[in-house]
Parts: structure tokens; sequence; C-alpha cells
């Protein structure tokens, strides 16, 4: 039987969202009040949605999430756990499974994503999902870009704050005119953003600037709070979609398109789906109406967008499976916003999760999809998968 290693980190068991001020609330009172102009648009930035939340273990999946992608693997072979802590070293190269599943987010630094697929090649162990190098480009949202803009792939202008004192140089690249050197002027609005964090860390209503003051007070705030370089870059006022890609090669396909429904956010909420969307005002008990899939759209848009994603996933060297967030801008283009290589993955259809909401628009249950991601990795490297549901595959090919 195909030995599966399946390398993930596990959140701690935590009562509720854990705020600075010592209040617990899973899913807080505090949303934005209904106004003639919204909230978002007139608060200053630095507002406390951005201060109070720790979100320090947003990337990593619960319990929950852990045991429903082990019995779906668990068809496939016999699954050894493996968490990526500071024994995973020793764990995996004791165990020597056939192939490693992969959905660790790392524990820390920038290359964080990383580590289990570079542990994993340093001992020729076969795993899924993309290369070390893909997912550490990809965790760095400025250098995502510049290879994207590079290969003509669009996505927002944007500048790089590395440190308090390079705040003032904003002023300089918002006011500066397109020179014969390629250097663009920044328009207001912006949106200012941590360049190394996923699952919508660092991302508040508060990052939405109107003017050069809000942006350098957030960016300080951010630069701060989270000790890291801060993404700033042109709003962009359209519509968002999501969306999954599986596959390799010329096979790479998307599913269905998740489409952002903005309207069902809390009267006066940006339209934007940050960490107050995804993990405050988005509860089980009563959840966001917030996506529609298959996006309502016509064919024209839905084939831009695929086509955009799809540019994305070969240019950033993404394999198996990624999730692509794309907005568009005012003249109505997809622009890609962001790559994870490591999509979220939350198995109850309650909780809101982009891709296998996509999945099950496809036809395909939340077994069948994490069954599937491996299968992509085992055919790119040759490993042959047992268990039932690897049979049933085999079956179906040989009858035609």
């Amino acid at each position: 039987m195909t030995r599966i290693g399946f390398a993930y980190n596990q959140k701690p068991e935590l009562p509720a969202l854990r705020l600075e001020d010592g209040a617990e609330d899973a899913r807080p009172d505090e949303e934005p009040p209904s106004s003639s102009e919204p909230e978002w648009a007139s608060a200053p930035a630095g507002g406390v949605a951005a201060a109070s939340v720790d979100d320090e273990f947003a990337e990593w999946d619960s319990a929950e999430t852990i045991n429903a992608v082990e019995h779906a693997l668990s068809a496939l072979g016999e699954v050894l756990r493996l968490e990526a802590n500071a024994d995973f070293p020793e764990r995996l190269r004791a165990t020597q499974p056939d192939i490693v599943y992969n959905i660790a987010e790392g524990m820390g630094g920038v290359n964080r994503e990383a580590h289990v697929p570079a542990i994993c090649e340093f001992y020729g162990i076969p795993y899924s999902g993309s290369d070390p190098f893909s997912l550490s480009l990809c965790l760095d949202k400025a250098r995502t870009k510049e290879y994207l803009a590079y290969h003509g792939v669009p996505t927002a202008p944007f500048a790089l704050i590395r440190n308090a004192a390079e705040i003032p140089a904003m002023l300089d690249r918002l006011t500066t005119r397109r020179t014969k050197s390629g250097s663009t002027r920044l328009r207001l609005p912006l949106f200012v953003k941590p360049v190394h964090e996923g699952s919508s860390k660092g991302i508040t209503e508060d990052n939405y600037c109107r003017t050069v003051a809000e942006a350098q007070t957030q960016t300080a705030f951010l630069l701060e709070r989270y000790a890291q370089p801060v993404l700033v870059e042109e709003y962009l006022p359209g519509r968002e979609f999501t969306c999954a890609v599986m596959g390799n090669g010329d096979g790479a396909h998307v599913l269905p398109i998740v489409g952002m429904n903005f309207e069902a956010l809390p009267p006066g909420a940006l339209p934007v789906y940050g960490f107050e969307a995804k993990w405050l005002w988005d509860d089980p008990s009563h959840p966001l109406e917030i996506f529609e899939c298959p996006a309502r759209i016509d064919e024209a848009l839905r084939s831009r967008i695929e086509e955009v994603v799809l540019s994305a996933y070969q240019v950033l060297g993404c394999r198996d499976w990624s999730r692509i967030d794309v907005r568009l801008d005012a003249a109505g283009v997809p622009n890609v916003v962001e790559v994870n290589p490591l999509p979220g993955i939350l198995p109850r259809p309650e909780d809101n999760s982009c891709f296998p909401k996509a999945a099950r628009a496809a036809g395909l249950s939340y077994d069948e999809l994490i069954q599937r991601s491996l299968r992509f990795a085992a055919e790119r490297q040759g490993v042959a998968l047992s268990g039932k549901a690897a049979r049933r595959v085999r079956r179906a090919a040989a009858l035609g």
C-alpha cells in the first residue's frame, strides 16, 4: 500500500480569537455602522480592527480540516501524520513515505512555506504542490508582482516600503509622472498590506488609504506590527473573483470561478475580502452570503479572467493546484491580486472556503478534491497510488 506522509501545521486550540485588550469574541459586535457615506471611505487609518486582532495562527489549519484531509487521503493509501514542527526532518527521514501531501504553511520566516518541500527534496522524497522557489516567490507579494509585470500579466502598480525611513519616499512616488526610465505614478486611493503574509493576515479595512497621510499612518503601523516590508499599491475599484486552478502544464484548468458579493458585508464595510470578512463577520452560525459560484459573469469576462489566471499559474511555476485572486481595474481589466499555492481547504460548506466551493460547483466532493490534487502530484512524479479510490480510478480508465 502506498505510504502517504501528511505534512501540516495545526492551529492551537483557542476558545476564541484573542484580542490584545484582553477581550475574547469569535464574532465581534463592532461591525461597521450604516451611514450615508461608507464607514471605510471616511474613517482614518490605524483603527481598532487592525490594531486589536491577534492573527498569528491564521494561516495554520484546524484539527477539523486536518482530520478531513487525512480521511480523504486514506482512500489512496496509508496516511502517516507528519506535523511540520521541529521534529519533522527526523520523522520524515525515519518513515520514508512514498509521497508527501503538503499543506504546511511553515513556522516562521519569509521562506516558511518552502520548508517542507525543501526538506523533502533534500531526502529525495516526492511531494505534492509547488516547489520551494515558487512557494517562496508567491509568499512575497512584491516579487510576485514583479514577475507578473515582467511577463505581461496584469497587476496593479505598486511600491514597496521596507522601513519607516522610506515612508517619505512614498510621497515622491505618488507624485512622480511617467518618465523614460519607466517610473509610474501611483494614483490614490491606495491599499497597503504586509508583503509576506497569507490568509488575509494584516489585511483589514484600515488598509484602504484615500490620502497620502492615511497611507503614511497605516504603513508605519503595519511595519511595526508585522516587522516586514509593506506593499503599497493602487486600489482596484472593480469586482473581485477568486479562481481555483488544478493540474499541470497544458492540462491546468480553472474550476468554476467564485465571485465576491460585497453587498453581503455589514453596511458600510469596505468591498474587500479581508481579515474581518474572512475571520470575524463570517461565522459558521452566521455565514456571510458573500460568494457566488459559478460567478454570474458573461462568457467574454470569464474567458479573460481564466486567461490571466492560467498565465500567472504558469509564469510563477505553480503545480498541482493553487488559488489565484483577481480584481477588475477601472477599465474592467482582470488584474492578479494574489497567488496562493497552498490554498485554504476548510471542509464544511458553511465555512465559505473558496477552493472547496469551486470544487463542489465542478461536481467534486471534498474527498475527491483532495484525492485529485494528490493524483496530479503522483502522476507528475511517477508514484503509483493504492487504496480503494486509486483502484476505482484505474478500473474506470481501463473501461475507457
